[in-house]
């Protein structure tokens, strides 16, 4: 069971054969595993040092030239500590330039609120040009890495740490950006998830269908562009939603969601994620009790706004 930023790694020196393009890193190739790329092809790899600010504005000059550049560390330094340069010297010219951040949500473990990254949605996708992808599982990581290299313009990819249960075989995956995928049809309530919350949503779709709720799940690795025709038809069927993630609940992908139920299709909605609160140390499994990401908070959160519905 490989985690999203391990198949992240190996998409990227698989695609490197393909297609033309640079990977850079600031002193973290093991981690987000783009040291994978750099073994095979080092003429096209660097390690910039703990430099992540000048690792962008350098993606950026590259790109100039004519070739896609992957940028590489973790969420809290890609969209914290480099977002200025993210957003003047990426964003702004619409260089072609792929932020691959790994580590992102509480669920990472014990290194902690500084570390444990729960805003970085919210940043990128407010940032004009952007478009912003997290994937579940290995399969739909290969397909998001492919489609941000076949885009022209800035991708921030979101990836988590920890191993991803799989979602999709890869024949039943059709990925494209602004496209929303259908994991679960259902009549009762939808479940709409990203990342590794994808996989727990199944976890409570069966819960929940042990009690006789039909849930439907989504998955919304496309944050932006979102799927706002999908979600309008699942909230017309299913007359409710739950948006579930490992980000904080303000600006991530619940409120991309909201937005669109706002001025199309207003029905009744709960957020599962982080409440507004940094992170803390533990393991995953602690953290994911304390912070209400568990299947058993999806159930409780489907069944609390389904007694909302019109």
């Amino acid at each position: 069971m490989l985690s999203t930023r391990e198949a992240y790694g190996q998409a990227l020196a698989e695609m490197g054969e393909k297609y033309d393009f640079y990977v850079l890193d600031a002193d973290l190739s093991k981690a987000t595993q783009t040291v994978l790329f750099a073994k095979k092809f080092p003429e096209r790899f660097m390690n910039m040092g703990i430099a992540e600010s000048n690792m962008m504005d350098f993606a950026a000059g590259i790109s100039t030239c004519g070739i896609p550049v992957f940028a590489s560390t973790f969420a809290a330094f890609a969209a914290g500590r480099a977002y200025d340069q993210i957003r003047n010297g990426i964003a702004y010219p619409n260089c072609n330039v792929k932020i691959g951040a790994t580590h992102g949500g509480v669920l990472i473990g014990a290194d902690g609120g500084s570390h444990q990254c729960i805003e970085d949605i919210a940043l990128m996708r407010a940032i004009p040009n952007m478009t912003v992808l997290c994937p579940c599982d290995e399969a739909e990581t290969y397909a998001c890495v492919q489609a941000a290299l076949e885009h022209e313009g800035p991708v921030y990819l979101r990836f988590g740490r920890l191993g991803s249960p799989k979602v999709y075989e890869e024949e039943n995956l059709d990925f494209a950006i602004g496209k929303g995928q259908v994991v679960c049809e259902g009549t009762d309530v939808t479940l709409i998830a990203i990342g590794d919350m994808v996989s727990k949503c199944c976890e409570a779709q069966r819960a929940l269908e042990a009690e006789g709720i039909h849930a439907a799940v989504l998955d919304m690795a496309s944050i932006k562009p979102i799927d706002g025709e999908l979600i309008c038809e699942f909230a017309k069927k299913t007359g409710c939603i739950v948006t579930v993630e490992d980000h904080n609940v303000m600006g991530g992908m619940g409120s991309a969601v909201a937005e669109v139920l706002a001025k199309n299709c207003p029905v009744p909605m709960e957020f599962v994620g982080i409440q507004d609160q940094f992170g803390c140390s533990g393991t995953p499994e602690d953290l994911a009790e304390h912070y209400g990401l568990t299947a058993a908070a999806i159930v409780r959160a489907a069944k609390k706004i389904m007694e909302k519905k019109g």
